[in-house]
């Protein structure tokens, strides 16, 4: 009881500091905007608070058009990668596994390619073509992997599943390349896109986003005590009832519908999805109740941390936010790997 009590107070204050660095995040820039106007600013929009007489509306357009949705957004992105990491390391039991070695990312990058490139519209989905189709070719992605491992190996061995996800991912990435060879004409929107930005990412992507994120995030939390004892192994999974095969193919899916809208509305993000878990359980331990909303926070508290490097270390220029994320997510990898080796 009473470590649950001190994982809930954890929780608590990580919501909290999330929502303080939403606020920073939003008070930082390029236009000489202060703290105190962007605080008097949400104020007003969420509190009805009066406007101070010394804020234009050209700022309150900035903090509540361009910088608040591109935070909130990065937040959100950042949270789904994370949680996503967090759900493969479990099931794979490998703390450097993550949606990108299964070939998720690769998958939802293609499908957001094709979809950008032939500004094709699917049925019934209108505005949410770009982030079903990174869903939906995310999805066809793991399940081919799935599918391909389960006729190799009848058990769905950890191992087998790593290794050809990892060929499948660079099989998609090279498909990926072809396109970007053939389309030179929007060759650097692709390649922007793919660095991962949030740049220009207004209030429609971030409501683009939410239906996916809060479905896949219900979702994995639906099988939370199951993957507490699939960490276990699936031997004794089996013999405590857990329908392994079943379970896998749920959180496989939900993985897949977070990263997959994840990337198609942001680009390629990496080692968000492999540094937010690992932190998370630090933090937290291993019961996944608590590791997945925590994974989220820390996930959004990097990728917000990333942006504002991103879009104030050259200002006005902007870096991608991927290139900030590689920077420290390889030395970290570098570091999980030899400690995991000298363990």
């Amino acid at each position: 009881m009473i470590i649950r009590r001190s994982a809930a107070l954890k929780l608590t204050i990580a919501f909290i500091a999330s929502f303080f660095l939403i606020y920073l995040g939003t008070s930082f820039g390029s236009s000489g905007i202060s703290a105190a106007q962007t605080l008097n600013v949400l104020l007003n929009k969420f509190f009805f608070v009066a406007l101070n007489d010394d804020i234009p509306q050209r700022t309150v357009t900035i903090i509540w058009e361009l910088r608040l949705p591109r935070v909130l957004l990065a937040f959100c992105a950042g949270g789904a990668l994370a949680v996503s990491g967090a759900v493969v390391q479990s099931i794979l039991k490998n703390q450097l596994a993550s949606p990108y070695i299964l070939g998720v990312s690769s998958g939802a990058s293609l499908g957001a390619g094709l979809v950008m490139l032939s500004g094709a519209s699917l049925p019934f989905f209108g505005v949410w073509t770009l982030p079903a189709g990174g869903f939906l070719f995310a999805l066809l992605t793991v399940y081919f992997v799935i599918a391909f491992s389960a006729r190799l190996d009848k058990t769905i061995s950890n191992n087998t599943v790593i290794l050809f996800g990892m060929v499948v991912s660079l099989f998609v990435n090279a498909l990926l390349t072809m396109l970007i060879a053939l389309y030179r004409e929007e060759l650097r929107s692709l390649i922007i896109w793919q660095m991962g930005s949030f740049a220009l990412r207004g209030w429609p992507y971030l409501k683009m986003l939410l239906p996916f994120l809060i479905l896949g995030f219900a979702g994995v939390m639906r099988w939370t005590r199951e993957m507490d004892i699939l960490t276990f192994g699936d031997e004794h999974a089996l013999s405590s009832g857990v329908d392994t095969k079943r379970v896998k193919h749920y959180l496989f899916l939900f993985s897949a519908l977070l990263t997959g809208s994840a990337v198609a509305l942001s680009g390629t993000i990496g080692f968000v999805d492999l540094i937010a878990p690992h932190l998370s359980r630090k933090i937290l331990g291993s019961e996944h109740r608590f590791v997945l909303p925590m994974s989220f926070c820390t996930g959004g508290f990097l990728c917000v941390t990333a942006d504002i490097i991103a879009r104030t270390i050259v200002a006005p220029s902007e870096l991608p936010v991927g290139a900030i994320t590689a920077l420290v997510g390889a030395p970290f990898f570098i570091w999980i790997y030899f400690k995991k080796r000298h363990a």
